[in-house]
């Protein structure tokens, strides 16, 4: 058999029932979503203030452990606030890994500074700290408690870490490379809700933190996002910049700095609570559908299933197969040969220093990411899909 029938038979054994219009990855509305809408629509408490907007953020402060969360109305609004928390001025550059969505790099380029990309480790997808501190020695210096391109003179701001798939990345390690470089540590955890790295939920090293809960998230409020952090006046300031800085009164307009009208709406919020009850079951049953891809793949030779590593507990948001050997053609032809038979299946993002608004901005080596890039594909990962 040939690779592609090999991997074609393996998600056939692993999703007997299911052939044909599989989805990657869908959303589910099993709890109380019309009940706690239809509330919102006879209250009359559908925008951007309500009762479900405050329980959402006190119920991702329980769930992920942070001291503050703040909703927003999409992931890639969190990622722009929380740069913008960090200090992030333009002229500045950010540490970015090239292997993320656009919207981890887009944000950087909307505070006026320039990503900066760096390569990931294979075992967990995300930024590799080990490189990245040894990069650092050859194109950096510290100023002070300032670290400085070499090569731009352009300060180096911060450090913003993705975990790819849900997989965590080296929390520790990036935190001492950030620590020894005087970089603030941003974490792009948009996919990463449920997911921890030594018993800690992700979003929880950085300063700062972002979550998305877009319609193909693990948890979904149509489209929305949150900002988490554990400091006090940053989740004060949070809430004021996303809430167009206006200065609480019962009538007047007052609004004392620029801010940005980034407020998650009472229904998205409505959505996301009643999904959030069911995190813990639509984890389980994620977690049963990865042991049954493994054992499927288990003797399948040329290709393995992305495994959490040391440390690291995973949502199982997105399953991803991996290619022993880096190769386009191999993995396009297993992208054709999936999506042919029905099982919805993709590729990586385009790594991002190959988009042309990207392309001319600094970056190490990157021969990890770009070996992964011809490696990986997803394959259909709703929590439905364990039931098949």
């Amino acid at each position: 058999m040939s690779l592609s029938d090999q991997v074609l038979a393996a998600v056939r054994a692993a999703l007997p029932a299911c052939e044909g219009g599989v989805s990657l990855h869908e959303p589910e509305f099993r709890g109380q979503e019309w009940a706690y809408l239809k509330d919102c629509l006879d209250t009359g408490w559908v925008s951007s203030v309500g009762a479900y907007v405050d329980r959402i953020e006190r119920d991702l402060e329980a769930i992920t452990g942070a001291a503050h969360a703040v909703a927003t109305s999409n992931g890639t609004a969190a990622l722009d606030i929380c740069l913008r928390l960090a200090g992030v001025k333009p002229g500045d550059e950010v540490l970015v890994p090239t292997l993320t969505f656009v919207a981890t790099a887009n944000a950087v380029a909307y505070q006026g500074a320039t990503p900066h990309f760096v390569d990931s480790e294979a075992a967990t997808l995300g930024v590799d700290p080990v490189r990245l501190d040894t990069y650092l020695h050859q194109t950096a210096r510290l100023n002070g408690d300032v670290c400085l391109n070499t090569r731009t003179g352009a300060p180096i701001r911060a450090l913003m870490v993705m975990h790819v798939f849900g997989h965590p990345c080296d929390l520790d390690g990036l935190a001492e490379v950030a620590a020894r470089w005087k970089l603030v540590l941003v974490e792009d955890a948009a996919e990463g809700l449920g997911s921890r790295w030594n018993g800690r939920h992700v979003g929880n090293a950085g300063l700062v933190s972002a979550l998305s809960f877009n319609g193909n998230k693990i948890v979904t409020t149509g489209g929305g996002g949150a900002i988490l952090t554990n400091d006090a006046e940053l989740g004060r300031r949070a809430k004021h910049l996303t809430t167009t800085a206006r200065v609480p009164h019962k009538w007047s307009f007052i609004h004392d700095e620029l801010g940005w009208n980034y407020r998650m709406p009472n229904l998205n919020a409505a959505l996301g609570c009643a999904q959030l009850e069911r995190l813990p079951d639509m984890m389980a049953r994620k977690a049963v559908l990865a042991r049954r891809y493994a054992e499927a793949f288990r003797d399948v030779e040329g290709v393995r299933l992305l495994t959490p590593g040391a440390g690291a507990e995973v949502n199982h948001w997105l399953n991803a197969l991996i290619l022993d050997r880096p190769d386009m053609a191999t993995r396009d032809a297993l992208l054709e040969a999936l999506n042919a038979a029905g099982f919805m299946a993709r590729p990586l993002w385009t790594l991002m220093h190959r988009l042309p608004m990207h392309a001319d901005c600094p970056r190490d080596d990157l021969p990890v990411a770009e070996a992964l890039e011809a490696s990986v594909i997803n394959i259909p990962s709703s929590a439905r899909l364990a039931e098949a």
